[in-house]
């Protein structure tokens, strides 16, 4: 698992609610978001994240949180989960609480599979369910173009439709020298949700195409979809692509690269 540079902007802040008789209110936690297809209050992971900390910690405390999306909604790119790992990581400087990174972690585990990663967001080897992250070091600063078809992909459903089967060690034990530039990075890609996910959504394949044609080093879907991304090994590369692919009707791109 590895961060790019696409994010979301959260602001976090402390507000003071009086109820009768000038007291202070229960705690309240209100959550909003600019984006029609991300819910705002408790339907939000971020708000859920908030609720674990106050509870945790025994806070009374209200707090407002707003969310600026940028990263793609049902994209398989982390989207809500980094949402609600950035609002542990914010209370816990906000509140003053001194909870370290891997307690942070164990609580951002409550949450969803991959939300520990995003406590620390550095590239990592994700074991077990996506909880035992081991840190990977001399990472490429490889760039990607990133294709969004405008629709989200439910992960729910891609992992109840994927046949159970082993992985495959060749990929396994070879992705990270391909990660550091030793390795063929086009061989080395392998998301298993595709063999489920292609034969609904063909367009997806379509953009795993045009971003070959546009001269990625490999392509792949992110996570569950509906997102695919093309790495290229420079930013000129990188670029070219990236202006010759946001002319692509009904395809949202996006350039970022991979934070080391």
């Amino acid at each position: 698992m590895v961060p790019v540079s696409l994010y979301d902007e959260i602001e976090i802040r402390k507000v003071r609610v009086v109820g009768k008789n000038n007291r202070p209110a229960r705690q309240t936690i209100k959550v909003s978001c600019d984006h029609p297809l991300a819910p705002d209050g408790e339907a939000n992971l971020a708000y859920r994240a908030a609720q674990l900390l106050m509870e945790k910690t025994k806070s009374d405390q209200a707090i407002e949180i707003r969310i600026r999306k940028r990263i793609p909604v049902g994209a398989g790119l982390g989207g809500g989960s980094s949402d609600a790992a950035a609002t542990l990581v914010g209370l816990n400087r906000l509140l003053h609480l001194g909870f370290p990174g891997r307690k942070l972690e164990r609580l951002a585990l409550r949450l969803g599979a991959d939300v520990p990663f995003f406590i620390r967001g550095q590239p990592a080897r994700a074991r077990g369910i996506g909880e035992r992250l081991q840190p990977l070091h001399g990472v490429s600063r490889l760039w990607v173009v990133i294709l969004y078809p405008g629709f989200p992909v439910s992960t729910a459903w891609a992992y109840r439709n994927l046949p159970a089967k082993l992985t495959k060690l060749r990929v396994n034990t070879s992705i990270t020298s391909s990660l550091t530039g030793a390795g063929n990075l086009g061989n080395m890609l392998v998301n298993d949700l595709e063999t489920v996910t292609l034969g609904r959504y063909p367009k997806i394949g379509l953009m795993k195409e045009m971003l070959m044609r546009a001269g990625a080093a490999g392509s792949l879907m992110s996570g569950s979809g509906s997102s695919v991304f093309g790495v290229f090994r420079s930013k000129r590369r990188a670029e070219q692509a990236f202006r010759r692919l946001r002319q692509e009707e009904e395809v949202q791109t996006y350039l970022a690269h991979l934070l080391t």
